[in-house]
C-alpha cells in the first residue's frame, strides 16, 4: 500500500494505491483558476499554494482510503522534473512522513508516473510497449522494456506539444489552459481548412513544434493586418490536426521499427479527444493494441506516482532522506 504525493507544477495531490493498480483514493487540488489570471503557471504562487494545502490533501487521501499511516508500506513522491519550489514542498512533506512513520521513501520520476497511469486504467497491461508522453513540458516517445526500464526513442527539440497548444490558445485569446480550449473549438472547425507545416527529421523520431506554433501566430497576424476574419474553429482544428499527425506518425513508426505490439498514451495532452480517437483508429488499422489512461489520470495526480512507486518498492529501490528536488531530471536518472 503506497502513499503517493505529487506537487511538480500546479496540482497538489495525494493518493493511496494498492499493488500499483488499485486506487483507494486520489485527491487533487488544482490551481488552474488561480493561474488563469496570469495566462500560465506562476512558479512562486504555485509553491505558496502547495504549502497552504498539502497537509489537508494528504489527510483527505488517507481518510478517503480508510487507512492510517501505520497501514502504509512506503511513501512515493515526485522529485523531478518540475518547478523546483513546487517539487520541494511535496518532497519535504514526503520526507517528514517517511521519517516520522518509519516508512521507506521512494523518489519517482514525473514522466515515469505518467507512463504508470496506464497500468491503473488497464489492469491487464504489461510491458513491453511504446508510450507517447505528451504534456505541457514533455513530448517523449519512450520504449518501456520492463517495469522501471525506459529508453527515450524520440523527444521534442524545442517546444513541447502542450506548450504549443497553450501558446496558440493565447494568441487566439482562448485563455489558459490552452489544450482543452483548442480541443473544444476544433470540434466546430475544418481540420483541413488551413495547411500548417509539419516538421520531420530524417532517421529520427524527434519532434519540433516551434515551427507550427510560429506559423499559426503569423497566420493570425496576417489575417488581422489584411482586416480579414480569423476563423477560430478552423485555425484550432487545422493546428490540432497537424500536431496530432506528427505525434501519431512518429509514435507508430517507432512502434513498427521496434517490433512492438502495444502503444500507450500519457500526459496532459493525452486528454485531447481527437488525439485519442486518431491513435485508436490508426492502431486498429495496423493491428496494434492501444491503451490510454482515464481522463483524470492524464493530468498531474498522485495515483500515477504511487503506482510507479510500487514497482520500485517491490525491487527494494528506496531513496535516502537526503533526496533533493531535481527540476531537470532525465528519465532513467537515479
Amino acid at each position: 500500500m503506497i502513499l503517493g504525493i505529487e506537487s511538480s507544477c500546479d496540482e497538489t495531490s495525494a493518493s493511496v494505491v494498492v499493488n500499483g493498480r488499485k486506487v483507494l483514493s486520489n485527491i487533487i487540488s488544482s490551481q488552474i483558476d488561480i493561474h488563469k489570471e496570469y495566462g500560465g503557471v506562476v512558479p512562486e504562487i504555485a509553491s505558496r499554494k502547495h504549502v497552504e494545502i498539502i497537509n489537508y490533501v494528504i489527510k483527505d487521501a488517507l481518510k478517503t482510503a480508510g487507512v492510517s499511516l501505520k497501514d502504509i508500506d512506503a511513501v512515493a513522491v515526485t522529485y523531478g522534473p518540475g518547478l523546483v519550489g513546487a517539487l520541494l514542498v511535496g518532497l519535504s512533506a514526503a520526507k517528514g512522513i517517511a521519517y516520522a512513520a518509519q516508512k521507506p521513501l521512494i523518489g519517482v520520476h514525473h514522466i515515469e508516473g505518467h507512463i504508470s497511469a496506464n497500468l491503473i486504467s488497464n489492469p491487464d497491461l504489461e510491458p513491453p510497449f511504446i508510450c507517447l508522453v505528451a504534456s505541457g513540458g514533455h513530448s517523449h516517445i519512450v520504449k518501456v522494456s520492463d517495469y522501471g526500464r525506459y529508453e527515450i526513442l524520440g523527444r521534442t527539440r524545442d517546444d513541447a506539444a502542450g506548450e504549443a497548444f497553450d501558446k496558440v490558445a493565447r494568441a487566439l485569446g482562448l485563455g489558459y489552459p490552452g489544450g482543452p480550449a483548442i480541443d473544444k473549438e476544433a470540434r466546430r472547425g475544418d481540420p483541413f481548412a488551413i495547411k500548417f507545416p509539419q516538421t520531420k527529421f530524417p532517421g529520427s523520431y524527434d519532434f519540433s513544434f516551434s515551427g507550427i506554433k510560429t506559423a499559426v501566430i503569423n497566420y493570425i497576424h496576417n489575417q488581422v493586418q489584411k482586416e480579414e476574419n480569423v476563423n477560430i474553429p478552423d485555425v484550432c482544428a487545422s493546428f490540432q490536426q497537424a500536431v496530432i499527425d506528427m505525434l501519431v506518425s512518429h509514435t507508430i513508426l517507432a512502434c513498427s521499427d521496434e517490433n512492438m505490439e502495444k502503444v500507450c498514451l500519457a500526459g496532459g495532452v493525452a486528454a485531447n479527444s481527437c488525439l485519442r480517437n486518431t491513435f485508436k483508429d490508426t492502431c486498429d488499422k495496423r493491428g496494434i493494441e492501444f491503451y490510454c489512461p482515464q481522463l483524470i489520470l492524464c493530468t498531474d495526480n498522485a495515483a500515477m506516482i504511487a503506482s510507479a512507486g510500487y514497482y520500485e518498492y517491490i525491487k527494494g529501490n528506496f531513496s535516502e532522506l537526503t533526496l533533493n528536488a531535481v527540476p531537470n531530471l532525465k528519465l532513467g536518472a537515479t
